[in-house]
């Protein structure tokens, strides 16, 4: 990187803010499961919009690409430069103010680098609750949540993080800046803008801040880990606690014995909840404003859920650290993968009352495809959502495992097109299923992205090689 573009981005954001130091920038070009690593002329990480608004009017100016960057817990590689190294990564995990918390309005207003937790925490110490909860909550960003329209585990009850958002604040690709930070609920005013730039990845605008919908922070919450017998059964219960819960229902994942065997085995500290083993699992939560019958009601429910036969066993939890230990089975099922060696993943939605035949198709499919294979399917049962997993068979090599990611993808997507599903429920497309788009998009929706992309991007400046 020549010392002048150096010179010019230092005058920007300040020398210290520019990073091009090959060891230094090692932490911005890799993904934590290390199926993508890139390289960048430098990162650069402004620290407020104008400083945002400022490198992108030097990119334009200068035909420089750049990568915009969350807390980099993106798992389609979005975030990660192409291997040429030609790119600026542009960091925002400086803009991190939480601006106003409004809770009359029931609104808070966030800069994009503001972490998932501390959106959360915010909303709380004003009573309120921001109900996007994902496992990476920790360290991704309220930027990359909406960049990505994250779902998570509430979204039976809240919706997708674009149903979260009422208003945005973007800088478009030759540096000019949006201002659309409305608290409006209802607003007719011409083109929602904001949804095109919430799920676009940082394709066509980068987003430095949002407006996000606050609700009334419930007064108890019963949360049940349950033994099913199959997802037939898990898919007659979520319909049964719809209907008759007791409160609002928030979350419904499901999850195989192998899953759980996993977590058991690798978590510190994780445990069987219950006495005897169940070929598949349900951990619901119900949520309501009343601070007294909430556990009465979901122990009646599950009373009668067990007369019909749709759940065999059950525990519910009786304290905030019983809780947390039924929460840690489902948040720690990704990460334990990785001690099992290679995992091909599945980030998949079909019609949820389809999702027990997509669950028996796509079982019998990769293990016809690889002998051996132990699928971990789980996920948000409630929004059809399921991360299907497929860990590599014992003693397998794992690189030889994972060089047949292509054709396991094209076994269980050819289901999932025949179920009128989606090839990515909400990890996005990124670099990793680009190429995937023509075959599941109509043309015509693939010709207007690319219209659209042109109109607001002409210069292909903002994340090259992702998405389109």
């Amino acid at each position: 990187m020549s010392a002048s573009v150096i010179e010019a981005l230092a005058g920007i954001v300040g020398a210290r803010n520019v990073i091009s130091d090959p060891d230094a920038m090692v932490p911005y070009l890799k993904e934590w499961r290390d199926l993508f690593r890139g390289k960048a002329q430098a990162v650069v990480r402004p620290g407020s919009v104008a400083e945002v608004s400022a490198v992108m009017r030097w990119a334009s100016e200068n035909g420089a690409t750049v990568v915009p960057q969350g807390g980099n817990t993106g798992l389609v590689g979005g975030q990660i430069p192409i291997a040429e190294g030609r790119e600026i990564i542009l960091s925002l995990q400086r803009l991190d103010k939480v601006r106003s918390v409004d809770p009359a309005g029931d609104t808070m207003t966030v800069e994009a680098g503001v972490s998932l937790q501390r959106a959360q925490e915010a909303a709380e110490a004003a009573g309120r609750l921001f109900p996007l909860s994902l496992a990476s909550e920790g360290s991704c960003t309220v930027g990359g949540n909406l960049s990505t329209n994250a779902g998570g585990t509430a979204v039976i009850a809240y919706g997708n993080a674009r149903e979260l958002c009422l208003g945005l604040e973007v800088v478009l690709a030759d540096g000019r800046i949006w201002n659309g930070l409305r608290q409006l609920r209802k607003d007719n005013t011409g083109y929602d803008l904001k949804n095109l730039f919430i799920g676009s990845e940082g394709t066509l605008g980068i987003i430095t801040a949002a407006v996000l919908k606050l609700f009334p922070l419930p007064a108890a919450r019963a949360t049940a880990f349950l033994a099913v017998p199959d997802p037939e059964a898990a898919l007659a219960l979520l319909n049964k606690a719809k209907a008759s819960a007791g409160g609002t229902l928030t979350t419904f994942e499901i999850m195989p014995r192998i899953g759980l065997d996993f977590v058991v085995r690798h978590a510190s500290g994780a445990r069987d909840p219950l006495s005897e083993p169940s070929p598949w699992y349900v951990l619901m939560e119900v949520s309501a404003q009343a601070e007294t019958g909430l556990s009465d009601a979901v122990e009646a429910f599950l009373g009668e859920a067990l007369e019909e036969g749709l759940v065999t066993d059950a525990v519910l939890a009786g304290s905030l650290g019983q809780r947390a230990d039924l929460w840690k089975l489902r948040e720690m099922l990704s990460e334990v993968q990785t001690h099992e060696g290679g995992s091909i993943k599945h980030d998949v939605s079909v019609p949820i009352q389809a999702t027990p035949e997509f669950l028996k198709r796509a079982i019998a499919a990769v293990e016809a495809l690889v002998p051996g294979c132990r699928p971990v399917p789980f996920g948000h049962l409630g929004d059809g959502n399921i991360h299907f997993n497929v860990s590599q068979p014992v003693g397998a090599d794992k690189a030889a495992y994972l060089a047949g990611w292509g054709a396991m993808n094209e076994a269980v997507h050819a289901i999932v097109t025949e179920l009128k599903g989606s090839i990515s429920a909400e990890h996005g497309i990124g670099r990793l299923k680009r190429s995937l788009l023509p075959g599941v998009k109509d043309p015509v929706e693939l010709d207007l992205m690319r219209t659209v992309k042109a109109a607001l991007d002409p210069k292909g400046l903002l994340n090259p090689g992702s998405v389109l």
